[in-house]
């Protein structure tokens, strides 16, 4: 009994270490970079902020965003910004614990408090992406694509109609090639890609360099401007 005891003892010393251990958003990146973006920020619940085009009453699309695996939620506001500025609303969602897998239907109930837009688009980042697509699956009728960034979807969307963008880093060193590549049959078959030159993985955030990613990789910056580019271009040709 005290051998078990003792076993669980460590199980969960070890269970509360992994979960406290996360990349944190760099605030003072944040705060600097992202006076130029006009947009409208809004908390809809503790764990659900919003990001609205600044004059725009009635944006048409809008994008739930799943931040990736022990990822500060935040570190994704800078992307997001840039994406209200150029007219998409953007939904962030803070998991419990970091990890997407714990809440895989945080994008549940956004749509009915945000009834102005007309089409949606749920998505995210890594592991983030991933779950966002198995929430996808289940509600495919309720959205009008998804939007993967450094990510692949183990869900089989492949005959539903939806808009799919996948985007990744040329120098992402995270992500599983090998899985990423199968995992493409999983969507429609006119689904978009489009691989950022001297990408990285953390390079959708803003937390730091990730354990893995390839050394030489652009900055953040230059790495949001060309998703948002990327995020843009997709929009256009639904």
């Amino acid at each position: 009994m005290v051998e078990r005891c003792g076993v669980l003892l460590i199980l969960v010393i070890g269970c509360g270490m992994y979960l406290g251990d996360y990349y944190r958003a760099d605030m003072t990146a944040i705060e600097g970079y992202m006076t130029e973006y006009p947009v409208e920020k809004q908390a809809l619940s503790e764990k659900v902020t919003v990001y609205r085009p600044e004059g725009e009453a009635t944006p048409e699309n809008g994008f739930i965003f799943y931040p990736g695996g022990k990822v500060e939620s935040i570190a994704y506001e800078p992307l997001l910004k840039a994406l209200a500025s150029e007219g998409m609303l953007c939904v962030l969602v803070e998991m419990p614990f970091h990890l997407a897998v714990f809440d895989m239907d945080a994008a549940e109930g956004i749509r009915e408090q945000i009834p102005e837009v007309t089409k949606w688009y749920v998505g995210g980042h890594s592991l983030g992406g991933s779950m966002a697509a198995s929430y996808l699956a289940k509600n495919t009728e309720d959205y009008a694509g998804l939007i993967l960034l450094g990510s692949y979807s183990t869900a089989d969307l492949s005959e539903t109609g939806l808009s799919v963008l996948s985007v990744y880093g040329s120098e992402d060193g995270v992500l599983n090639r090998e899985k990423y590549a199968e995992c493409k049959a999983n969507l429609p078959g006119d689904f978009i890609e489009v691989v950022i030159p001297a990408g990285s993985h953390a390079g959708f955030g803003v937390y730091g360099p990730q354990e893995g990613d390839r050394p030489k990789h652009i900055n953040y910056k230059d790495q949001i401007v060309a998703t948002v580019e990327a995020v843009m271009a997709f929009l256009e040709e639904e």
